[in-house]
């Protein structure tokens, strides 16, 4: 029975990194030589496992994490295929946060690249420990050691290669598993043979090739010396002339790599199915399974403390709802990390985080998007459910008499918003459908009705994003809507503080309403958000008012006094009033927090704030003053320049609304040479001609 799988013999992890790194292809070559799939499937042909939506295959790109199970050595790993493309980032932080361990891809051209940091830093978030695998070691241009001196520099990452390339570039063919000493090369033909779905041709196994041995000796002992460094009783041992063996070496490594002490470093060519054994081999040696990582930790609802949960079967179950999507064949599905305990088909749970009961319809094992069905699962695993009717991502599933929440997934904030409206009036219901059960499905996109306009604003990641939604709604629930351009999602915020009276008296026949408050206005430091703080001493304001007074004033802020738009980075300190015995009541002090807040923002010198984004552009030397003297009309920051041979990566801050047409000049300018990524970084006061076009004065 699945449940009953080992859970030492359990990995959990995932493939992490820059777009066009070649995760899918490592993916689908990981399945294959597990025996999981028997054709090899292309990303350039839209054949691959993983990739399975209509809009990944026709843009050669993965936009949601697909999950899948392989077996290798006795053992079950658990693989979840994330995005590249920085619109996607959430499917990535959804992933990470319910994996044990994960490999970055990096290209062996390219190098670390700037979603390559982004990922990084989110593993770090979850304390992820990873491998590095450079691919794409058969391109012209690859570098190994340039690659893994990109790792140092870039990410910070004490890296350890334990392997190195037989050749590079078009001589690239096999590696030398520097513990061991063995070689695993490869047939001339195997690229052809990949390349076409098939491969006939095994690697072959034994004794490295005679021209190694004199970098292998460089590269072991530079391996064995960081190695011994993390671990007392070896450094001993190596200081005082021992020679350590390769089953203590091997140990040493994985602890060391549980303990995020050393990153190993592999290389191969995915599309050449070249190096992958050896991965996998390293998956299973290296990286953890559940029982190798700390006990999940979770508060207890009704006494607020902290408690653990262990990866046993026999703990009570708790499990994490870290993906939502919905199945054209079976509906619903609810993905879930099972951290303890286990679960059945069919039966009772309770949602601790919205606080009420559901019952467990199917139990699937997914692959890609193909489904088996499971009686039971246990802890350690991932698994998808059917008949979690009212679950959402970050949802946390226990049993009745044992709960406990454990922390959700952080997402960022939508940065881009649209107006969308129905093609047709038989498109209307429909729309509001497609709409609610996207929004359920992607964190980062969010749907709000805009009262003042009269239109619905999605809002998400980046124009992709976006542009894959709308094309889903058509295709998955056959809905024809109309966009609007782009629109930025700008803030407000005061720039001094002020100390402002609300005061809200209306008098009718019998009771009347009578609500009076003084406010402290503070700015804060930029992506503080608002504070609200009750300082009332000496019950001026009885306390059952204050959440009424709180709420006037959130919901003030969500309209400014320059362009209507929110208003963020803002303490709001109640520090005074006065009430009635008969006249007061919660509608008057919620009111006057509202005029407070109305009355008071304007008089605190408010601005506008714009969302920047931070960009890198890689482009050819030759167009590099172009790309500046573009950036240059675009009011972006120049960071920093930075090159390697001919290739120039430009760093820049760049507010988002000058994004909007960035592609199609950047191919003009470059002759579709350079490419570049952004991501959304923090908000900055608008310049005075631009307030402007944004302001009527």
């Amino acid at each position: 029975m699945e449940s009953s799988f080992p859970i030492g013999k359990i990995r959990n992890i995932g493939f992490i990194a820059h777009i066009d790194a070649g995760k899918t292809t490592v993916t689908e070559r990981v399945l294959f030589n597990t025996g999981r799939i028997h054709r090899l499937g292309e990303v350039d042909d839209g054949t691959t496992t993983m990739d399975w939506m209509p809009q990944e295959r026709e843009r050669g790109i993965t936009i949601t994490a697909a999950a899948t199970t392989a077996y290798w050595r006795d053992c079950k790993i658990n693989i979840i295929d994330t995005p590249g493309h920085v619109d996607f980032t959430a499917e990535v932080e959804r992933s990470l946060r319910v994996l044990d361990g994960g490999i970055v891809v990096l290209d062996a051209v390219a190098g670390v690249q700037s979603q390559s940091e982004t990922v990084w830093r989110q593993a770090d978030t979850y304390n992820v420990p990873r491998i590095c695998f450079v691919n794409k070691m058969d391109r012209v241009g690859a570098s190994y050691e340039r690659t893994i001196e990109s790792v140092r520099r870039r990410l910070k990452a004490n890296t350890v290669p334990i392997q190195l390339p037989i050749g590079e570039e078009a001589d690239f063919r096999g590696v030398v598993d520097l513990i061991s000493g063995q070689a695993w090369t490869y047939p001339d033909n195997r690229t052809n043979g990949a390349r076409n779905g098939n491969a006939s041709s095994e690697p072959e196994y034994g004794p490295m090739p005679s021209e190694c041995e004199e970098n292998f000796q460089k590269f072991r002992q530079a391996m064995i010396e960081k190695i011994v460094e993390t671990d007392e009783s070896l450094l001993i041992r190596y200081l005082e002339g021992e020679d350590i063996g390769n089953d203590d070496l091997s140990a040493a490594l994985r602890k060391a790599t549980i303990n995020r002490n050393l990153v190993p470093v592999l290389c191969g060519s995915a599309v050449g199915n070249k190096g992958i054994q050896p991965l996998l081999d390293a998956i299973i040696d290296y990286l953890p399974s559940p029982s190798d990582v700390p006990p999940v930790e979770g508060i207890d609802p009704r006494t607020e403390k902290t408690v653990l949960r262990y990866p046993d079967e026999n703990e009570p179950l708790a499990a994490l709802a870290f993906k939502v999507a919905t199945d054209p064949f079976v509906g619903r599905l609810v993905f879930l990390r099972i951290y303890s305990g286990k679960i059945k088909a069919g039966e009772s749970v309770q949602n601790v985080t919205r606080g009420h009961r559901e019952r467990m319809g199917r139990l699937l094992q997914m692959h890609a998007n193909h489904r088996e069905d499971l009686e039971m699962i246990g802890a350690g695993n991932i698994c998808a459910v059917i008949g979690l009717k009212n679950t959402f991502t970050g949802d946390t599933i226990c049993i009745a008499s044992d709960q406990v929440i454990l922390e959700p997934p952080q997402f960022p904030q939508p940065v881009v918003s649209v107006a969308i409206e129905p093609a047709t009036r038989a498109d209307q219901d429909r729309l509001g459908e497609a709409l609610r059960k996207l929004s359920d499905e992607d964190p980062t996109f969010v749907v709000k009705f805009n009262d003042e306009t009269g239109q619905t604003v999605m809002s998400g990641m980046g124009e992709l994003h976006l542009e894959v939604l709308v094309d889903r709604m058509k295709r998955e629930f056959g809905v024809e809507a109309q966009v609007g351009s782009p629109r930025v999602s700008y803030r407000e915020t005061i720039t001094q503080p002020i100390k402002v009276e609300g005061r809200f008296v209306r008098q009718t026949g019998g009771h009347g309403q009578f609500g009076h408050i003084w406010l402290e206005l503070e700015p804060l430091d930029r992506g503080s958000g608002i504070v609200f703080v009750n300082a009332i001493k000496g019950g001026t304001i009885p306390r059952e008012y204050i959440p009424a007074v709180e709420k006037g004033v959130r919901q003030a802020l969500d309209n400014g006094p320059m362009a209507g738009y929110p208003l963020v980075d803002m303490q709001v300190k109640l520090v005074d009033g006065s009430y009635h015995d008969v006249d007061s009541s919660e509608m008057a002090f919620r009111s006057a927090g509202m005029l407070a807040i109305r009355e008071g923002v304007p008089k605190g010198k408010p601005v506008l704030l714009e969302p920047i984004v931070d960009l890198e552009v890689t482009t050819p030397g030759e167009h590099l003053s172009d790309v500046i003297g573009d950036l240059g009309t675009r009011r972006a920051q120049i960071r920093n320049i930075e090159g390697q041979d001919d290739i120039q990566v430009v760093r820049a801050y760049l507010p988002l609304g000058e994004t909007f047409s960035y592609t199609t000049a950047l191919r003009s300018i470059t002759r579709g040479r350079a490419s570049f990524t952004m991501e959304f970084r923090h908000y900055e006061p608008v310049n005075a001609e631009l307030l402007k076009t944004l302001v009527r004065v």
